[in-house]
């Protein structure tokens, strides 16, 4: 009772503190919303979503993606009658081209959206942010920063490990592909089931959908470099040259290897089949003990494992390159880590059946401030944090909460906090947007686990087994780059191509490997060097555009 009391104390005080935005004969609207990701509904009474009916007067009918996602779009497409928040997650580019998203720069200016107007307009981002033809169809959901960048972890593509088989190996962490896949063996040899019995998997692969990037990005990794798609750009060539890495030798070394290693046992069949789901939990349950992908993809199984306290099944992220007998006896220097990227065309856009997009900008605007943006990060002061000699910090009851996902349906706005842009970063006043990125919070909450496990490893953050991150280049990440004008050969074609062969290649005969892989590249190399040709030419008009 006395917490229950508490907490309606804080929510009082805090509405108090906050202005309100409710235009005088405004009345409150529901806006339908849809998210290009699975998620969870929030509770009728979640106390964030409460809030921002009470002062901005909107609530919100949340859709989450359910099946495929490019499927799921072109129907909604065809309905012809769209969410008022749309978000396409990596599809976002078909909503723009069919003509689905309003552009948003009429609505924001200096003087009406100083928030919004800072946010996309200092240091030329918006040069960054423009389609072809001028028009701003999505604020970036993520990389934004404000003042200085942290960089405590890696959230992005890495292979990954269970921390418990480092811990068996005496803290020796692997740096190549064949120390990794070396590690593994080892490990499920001496230990090949978990404690109940359950049979380790040694390295799982997600291919659904536009998740197959656990299946097709590795090998530029192993090559050194941070995430640029499906191509390989030398940054130390004044002509940036481009190319598809998938058919080359050296990516051949890679399937290769997985051939060996499914031949081994290491990997499951139905590793192909998989849905996102099923990976999840299969993550969950602790039995996998390797993977690539990227560290917010399998979010959800960390949260979970952390909520078992299975502290030893999380995952540690991995930079590994290539052994030098893979590349002609090279020696691979690691970049897996980019400075900051802006996170474009990725969040919210809104539609052209929104019958009032003002107020859905004005919505951005009003989110996008200190007061707003700390509310949604942070949650309430006195409930959900506290300040301490001007310090945001947490309880380990309330950093635990974060990770529970009954707590999260009823205490924060993450559907709509998720899409929207948001400060990353730190405030004005020292502190972090990011309360995991607060240093106080991110050593003094972390578990004793992983607390001992990096001081066990000789490490201060899960950040440091990563070189620095490199300057992002002039062209920012070539994943970002819209190929809707070669759409058929790259969705039709390129794409769908890889995703049949991969997996033949992976489980197939070793002796039909050479076979195989010949076959695959003589059938990708039509849509290949198309697409090629055309991120050479898109990487060099952003290599010009940002050098103006």
């Amino acid at each position: 009772m006395k917490k229950f009391l508490a907490a309606l104390l804080a929510i009082a005080m805090l509405l108090s503190m906050i202005p309100a935005v409710l235009a005088e004969g405004q009345e409150t609207i529901t806006l339908t919303v849809f998210r290009g990701d699975p998620g969870d509904q929030p509770t009728e009474d979640n106390k964030i979503y409460k809030l921002i009916e009470e002062k901005l007067g909107l609530k919100f009918e949340f859709e989450f993606l359910a099946g495929d996602l490019a499927e799921t779009l072109n129907l909604k497409i065809a309905d012809d009658v769209y969410p008022d928040l749309f978000d396409g997650g990596n599809y976002a580019e078909t909503l723009e081209n069919a003509g689905v998203l309003i552009d948003l720069l009429p609505y924001i200016s200096e003087e009406k959206t100083p928030n919004l107007y800072k946010h996309i307009y200092t240091n030329d981002r918006i040069k960054q942010l423009l389609s072809e033809d001028g028009e701003l169809f999505i604020i970036p959901n993520y990389g934004i920063n404000y003042n200085a960048q942290i960089q405590n972890e890696c959230n992005g593509p890495a292979f990954f490990i269970q921390k418990q088989v480092i811990a068996w190996n005496n803290y020796e962490v692997p740096t190549t592909l064949n120390e990794y896949f070396d590690l593994i063996e080892r490990f499920i040899a001496a230990n090949p089931t978990t404690a109940n019995g359950t049979p380790y998997t040694g390295f799982a692969i997600l291919c659904e959908g536009w998740r197959h990037f656990c299946l097709i990005n590795p090998v530029q990794h192993l090559m050194g470099r941070p995430n640029d798609g499906e191509v390989l750009i030398d940054v130390n060539d004044p002509g940036y040259h481009t190319e598809t890495f998938i058919d080359k030798p050296y990516a051949k070394a890679y399937y290769a290897k997985l051939n060996e290693e499914y031949h081994k046992g290491l990997i499951n069949k139905d590793t192909f089949v998989m849905n996102y789901d099923q990976y999840i939990a299969a993550l969950s349950n602790g039995t996998v003990i390797g993977m690539f992908d990227q560290t917010w993809d399998f979010g959800p199984a960390t949260d979970s494992l952390k909520a078992a306290e299975q502290y030893e099944n999380t995952y540690l992220a991995l930079p590994l390159v290539y052994d030098p007998e893979y590349v002609d006896g090279k020696v691979i220097e690691e970049h897996y880590l980019n400075g900051a990227v802006m996170n474009k065309d990725r969040g919210f856009g809104i539609s052209v059946t929104c019958e009032c997009p003002e107020r859905v900008v004005q919505m951005f605007e009003t989110l996008l401030s200190d007061e707003w943006q700390t509310i949604l990060q942070w949650g309430i002061e006195g409930e959900d944090y506290y300040v301490e000699d001007g310090r945001y910090l947490m309880t380990k009851e309330q950093y635990d909460n974060r990770a529970d996902a009954q707590w999260k349906r009823a205490n924060r706005a993450l559907a709509i906090w998720e899409s929207c842009p948001k400060k990353q970063g730190t405030m004005d006043n020292g502190n972090a947007w990011d309360p995991s990125q607060q240093p106080e919070i991110y050593f003094g909450q972390m578990n004793d686990y992983d607390k001992d496990f990096l001081t066990a490893a000789g490490k201060k953050t899960p950040a440091e087994f990563f070189n620095a991150p490199i300057e992002l280049a002039p062209y920012g990440e070539a994943w970002q780059i819209d190929k809707a004008p070669i759409d058929i050969d790259y969705n039709q074609g390129f794409l769908p191509i890889q995703d049949r062969w991969l997996p033949i290649i992976i489980t197939c005969d070793p002796a039909e490997l050479d076979a195989n892989w010949d076959a695959f590249v003589a059938e990708i190399t039509p849509s290949a060097q198309i697409y090629t040709d055309f991120m050479q030419t898109e990487v060099l008009k952003l290599v010009e555009q940002a050098t103006k």
